[in-house]
């Protein structure tokens, strides 16, 4: 198993998190072409945004495989694009109905509900086209391929399916099995997407693409099992880990899962240390 005791996860993500903000602030530039308000709702939508997981998730898959980052930078941007979007439908009324985002007003509670609606939209859309421009120099089909990894995360096979899956269950309630199915869709679709560009970008081999694959579905549960686990203490979901599963299997689940995960990229050697030391902080972080 790597050994990630010399590496500084916590430097790593600042520095990445500043990489990837400022690659978005170049692609949203507060004095850019937008019409009406809409440059100014989609960033305020998009900055000061959280911890840049996914589009982190991106660069480091590209770098375990040997490729500069900057390789998978405008489609790791465009995963976070689309997570940006999912997170200001989600707190529409007729969704989440939530107020408060990181600290601050929802989209909707600061601009009104159709602003926000419109901007959640522009946001989505736009992703596709930083997808579009994630060109690989004489590999113009990797393009094709990175779009459709996109798609498929963001759409009704994945997030989108996902949340469907989540709405009915808070419904009707949910198994075990309905519980994974909603996660697979609604959080590890577009965690998983994000680490497959990342590794398509690097023009992974197949046997590459697929250990990758299965980190990053590995990653995903655990990162909504401790989630759940985190949130039970205080808010009590019956649709989570924590009551279908109970607390202290929730947690052996998150262990085996994250062993597995770092069994997998172990062939990859030292380049892989960050995607080693992501894994473990996700089964034992506190925020």
């Amino acid at each position: 198993m790597l050994d990630t005791s010399q590496f500084d996860l916590q430097a790593y993500l600042k520095e990445r998190m500043e990489y990837v903000n400022q690659a978005l602030e170049g692609y949203f530039p507060a004095a850019g072409a937008y019409i009406g308000n809409l440059g100014e709702v989609m960033r305020y939508s998009l900055f000061p945004g959280g911890k840049r997981f996914r589009p982190i998730l991106t660069l480091a898959c590209a770098a375990a495989l040997g490729a500069d980052p900057k390789c998978a930078l405008p489609i790791a941007c465009a995963f976070e694009v689309v997570h940006c979007f999912s997170l200001v439908h989600d707190d529409l009324p007729c969704m989440d109905n939530d107020d408060l985002r990181r600290g601050k007003p929802t989209t909707h509670k600061a601009y009104g509900e159709d602003t926000a609606l419109l901007a959640g939209d522009a946001l989505v859309i736009e992703a596709f086209n930083l997808a579009a421009q994630n060109v690989i120099a004489d590999h113009p089909e990797i393009t094709i391929q990175l779009v459709r990894e996109l798609a498929l995360a963001s759409g009704h096979l994945g997030m989108v399916g996902g949340q469907i899956l989540d709405m009915e269950a808070q419904h009707h309630g949910a198994t075990r099995e309905s519980l994974l199915a909603v996660h697979r869709g609604k959080t590890g679709a577009l965690i998983r997407g994000a680490a497959r560009a990342g590794a398509i970008a690097a023009q992974a081999t197949p046997q590459q693409l697929e250990a990758i694959t299965e980190y990053a579905e590995l990653v995903g549960l655990v990162f909504q099992i401790t989630d759940d686990i985190l949130d039970c203490a205080q808010d009590p979901d019956p649709i989570s880990f924590p009551s279908l599963f109970g607390l202290e299997e929730s947690k052996e689940i998150a262990r085996q899962k994250t062993e597995r995960a770092l069994n997998l990229i172990e062939p990859l050697g030292e380049k892989a240390l960050p995607l080693a030391a992501l894994a473990q902080y996700l089964l034992v972080r506190s925020v």
